[in-house]
């Protein structure tokens, strides 16, 4: 029941979003990453966006992606993917997200050639057997219902020796069962990785720009939910990632 609860108040709070935001400033709603180690030269126009693209970064860093077929799950408002498609260079970006909305608003803001977006389920994905080399999942995967159907359908649809990045965030206490559940899949674990850390630090960096934003689109009256899905510091989603009552992770998967 909360689970269905929380996915009905992130179905809200996403289509809240599309309706407040005329100037196109939303463009990403991960948390953000930031490490002394990565030194990342961004566009200007990038800049203001810097934690939340460096998240996509970091993970997608780790695999060959230029001239190769891409496909990301959960892609939002499509930030990220535009990210990846003008940074990294594969042949073909597609963005699949639940909400039509979202999928809406990114063809019509992101005209680029071979990026393109379609409404579709995790569960359930619209893509050919065997259609990409790269399937990319950010801070989506928490609000699947059946995570073990979602693995299923991204080994379909990779090609042979494709590779899976995924990088979300579990209650620390479900955290064992994910990691076995993914162990135990038909993908091959090339890096497994904590970043917790590096997560709360890109919140206490992007505080002051997160807090304007909620400030400038929120109302008074639900500006505490803003904070919160903002992640500002101090909120209860900050303060369970201090805390470590989750759990951040990276995981480099390849199809065997």
């Amino acid at each position: 029941m909360k689970s269905l609860i929380k996915e009905w108040a992130f179905k809200k709070w996403y289509w809240y979003v599309s309706n407040i935001d005329r100037n196109n400033e939303i463009l990403f709603m991960n948390y953000g990453f930031s490490s002394p180690s990565q030194q990342l030269i961004l566009d200007e126009k990038d800049e203001i966006n810097r934690y939340s693209i460096q998240l996509y970064h970091q993970i997608i860093n780790h695999v060959e992606v230029s001239g190769k077929d891409l496909v990301e799950i959960g892609c939002g408002r499509g930030g990220g993917l535009s990210f990846v498609h003008r940074y990294f260079k594969p042949a073909s970006s597609i963005g699949i997200d639940l909400n039509e909305r979202a999928m809406q608003f990114a063809n019509r803001f992101y005209q680029l050639k071979g990026l393109q977006f379609k409404q579709g389920d995790a569960h359930q994905i619209s893509l050919a057997d065997q259609s990409c080399d790269v399937v990319l999942n950010v801070e989506s995967s928490h609000r699947y219902q059946n995570p073990a159907k979602f693995l299923s359908e991204v080994q379909r649809i990779l090609r042979p020796k494709g590779y899976f990045v995924m990088t979300d965030f579990r209650f620390t206490n479900d955290y064992p069962a994910f990691v076995n559940l993914v162990e135990n899949s038909d993908f091959m674990v090339i890096k497994h990785q904590l970043i917790t850390p590096e997560v709360v630090k890109a919140l206490q960096l992007d505080d002051p720009r997160r807090r304007i934003l909620v400030d400038k689109l929120v109302p008074k009256m639900i500006a505490k939910v803003g904070l919160n899905f903002a992640g500002a510091v101090d909120s209860p989603t900050y303060n369970r990632f201090a805390n470590e009552e989750y759990k951040y992770f990276n995981f480099i998967l390849q199809k065997k």
